[in-house]
C-alpha cells in the first residue's frame, strides 16, 4: 500500500455478499471503500467467522466493526471477541447512510466517528406515505 493509500478504518461483515455490496456502494458514491474491508460469512460457521474477523482486525489494524443483524452470526461472533479485544467497537444494523457518514469523517478517531455515524444514520430511516 502507498502512503497516500487510505488503510482500511473498519470492518463489515454481513450475510453473503451485503458487505462487499454496500462497500461497492458507497465505493460508487464517494470513491472511498478502501476504509472498510467487507467480511462474508458465508459458509462458516460461528467459530470460523470468529478467526477470520479476528483476523481481520490483527491484519489492518481496523478497531471497528459493522454489522448487518443485531442478533445475527457475525454479530454474535464479534460479541465474543470484545471480552479479549476492548478497544474494538460493534455497530450492528448497518446502513449506507452508516458508512457514508463514517467514510466522510476520515481524520476523525474511528470511535467517535462510528458513533456519530450511527446517529445520522438513524435519523435518516423515515416512513412516507401511508
Amino acid at each position: 500500500m502507498s502512503p497516500t493509500a487510505p488503510s482500511v478504518r473498519a470492518i463489515v461483515a454481513g450475510h453473503g455478499s451485503f458487505a462487499s455490496g454496500i462497500i461497492s456502494a458507497l465505493d460508487q458514491i464517494t470513491g472511498q471503500g478502501r476504509q472498510f474491508l467487507p467480511v462474508s460469512n458465508t459458509g462458516l460457521c460461528l467459530d470460523d467467522i470468529q478467526g477470520t474477523l479476528a483476523g481481520a482486525l490483527d491484519a489492518t489494524g481496523a478497531r471497528v466493526i459493522f454489522t448487518d443483524l443485531p442478533a445475527g452470526s457475525c454479530t454474535m461472533a464479534v460479541r465474543r471477541m470484545l471480552r479479549d479485544r476492548p478497544g474494538v467497537l460493534l455497530v450492528t444494523g448497518v446502513n449506507l447512510s452508516v458508512l457514508l457518514d463514517f467514510a466522510m469523517q476520515p481524520d476523525a478517531d474511528p470511535e467517535a466517528a462510528a458513533r456519530t455515524a450511527l446517529e445520522r444514520g438513524r435519523a435518516s430511516m423515515v416512513v412516507h406515505g401511508r
